[in-house]
């Protein structure tokens, strides 16, 4: 692999994958591996480009072959990404980035990992919204689902966002051209200040999941 492999997770509503977006616009050399998934394709998605779209039975099948680097069961639906892509993008000389769950980036980071060394071979990044209000609400100002779901949703960001100690890492996404600045400081290298472990993220942890 002659490419760098980053991995990207947050809990929903923490605007990851704006996030991506606006760093693949800066970064000529970075591409995104578009993942596959079982879930159904909305109106505003195109197949290829935001997700692959399969059938269960296909996805089982691309599992039972050994086809994804990593895969995970995501609100009822499967989601991974296949060797094949990254293979490719690598060949091309280009930097990835996976935007997948804390399930899917601990099976990268284990996938990855260097024998010798022990290290795992990708740069892992979590993305925090700044607080547990702000987090409601940017999920209710989506404005297309139920409230049963929203509060499914944030029960589901809480539990997220406990593992935000696995990552090398961590980006609060507050003002979101900082988060992009800081995000296209880790793909260039150099961000010792946004390591996962700081204490400056101690009080907003304490709101998040407390």
């Amino acid at each position: 692999m002659s490419g760098r492999l980053f991995v990207i997770a947050a809990p929903s509503g923490a605007g990851k994958t704006s996030l991506v977006k606006a760093a693949l616009e800066r970064a000529p050399n970075l591409r995104v591996c578009v993942s596959h998934t079982t879930r159904a394709r909305r109106t505003n998605e195109v197949d290829g480009r935001d997700y692959h779209f399969i059938t269960v039975d296909h996805f089982k099948e691309m599992i039972a072959a050994d086809g994804f680097l990593e895969y995970a069961p995501v609100f009822d639906n499967f989601y991974g990404t296949s060797r094949k892509a990254l293979e490719e993008a690598f060949g091309r000389g280009y930097d990835v980035i996976l935007e997948i769950d804390w399930q899917g980036a601990r099976q990268v980071r284990e996938r990855t990992r260097d024998p010798m060394t022990g290290h795992p071979g990708c740069v892992s990044i979590f993305v925090l919204p700044p607080s547990r209000a702000e987090l409601e609400r940017r999920l209710r100002g989506r404005g297309t689902d139920s409230e049963s779901v929203i509060e499914r949703r944030l029960r589901d960001a809480v539990a997220d966002m406990r593992h935000h100690d696995e990552f090398e890492y961590v980006i609060v996404n507050q003002d979101f051209d900082q988060a992009v600045a800081d995000l296209l400081r880790i793909v260039a290298g150099g961000a010792e200040d946004l390591a996962g472990g700081r204490a400056s993220l101690d009080p907003l942890l304490r709101d998040l999941l407390g």
